[in-house]
């Protein structure tokens, strides 16, 4: 909202500019954010989700870059942003690595001799991942929205592929005003985690 993120200006961390103009910048801004990421654990929600695969195909759709959802357990994950524990080229957008450790530096190259650049979408690079969460909406039958207003894009709008039919889910202690009506939509005013234990609740009672 006021342009920072944890005190540094989103132009010189998240924009291709930035990395052309600093890459030592960069690579020390995400190696911190690594760091953090490595010392956070996951919550009851993302363990919550994680437990769900034992009744259900669950596939997790997050705007984190963060492996929480993994080291909770969740099998499919799809990073809509990026992961910020892997790198990839600057010349070929196809060879993602995994970080061991927690640094990335200058001279980290890929196979072709390039750059390693974090392998994070940053401000006006397109969403490479956006087609894959498209279909996942299209063909849910239960489609959870959590840990996101349904005002910010680009997820927002995967509610609109789901079907009619598809059994939604609102999990937001601040409800948006909704642009349209969605059919089979449920509203939990609550926290993550509350919400969530009383969707699995209803939805493996109902279904598993």
């Amino acid at each position: 909202s006021d342009g920072l993120w944890e005190g540094h200006d989103v132009m010189q961390v998240a924009t291709y500019e930035g990395w052309r103009k600093d890459k030592n910048l960069v690579l020390n801004f995400y190696n911190e954010r690594r760091k953090a990421a490595l010392n956070a654990k996951p919550n009851e929600g993302h363990l919550i989700l994680a437990k769900l695969q034992e009744f259900f195909d669950v596939t997790i759709v997050t705007q984190n870059v963060d492996n929480l959802h993994e080291r909770a357990g969740s099998k499919k994950v799809i990073h809509l942003h990026g992961e910020l524990f892997k790198s990839r080229s600057t010349v070929d957008e196809s060879l993602i690595y995994d970080i061991n450790g927690s640094d990335l530096k200058l001279g980290d190259q890929c196979e072709k001799g390039s750059q390693l650049r974090p392998h994070i979408v940053w401000f006006g690079e397109s969403v490479p991942m956006m087609d894959t969460a498209i279909e996942e909406a299209i063909n849910a039958e239960v489609f959870i929205v959590v840990g996101t207003s349904l005002l910010v894009y680009p997820a927002a709008g995967l509610v609109d592929y789901t079907q009619d039919s598809t059994l939604k889910y609102i999990v937001d202690p601040k409800m948006p005003e909704l642009g349209r009506k969605y059919p089979n939509l449920h509203c939990i005013e609550e926290i993550g985690s509350i919400g969530l234990k009383m969707v699995s609740e209803e939805i493996t009672s109902q279904y598993a």
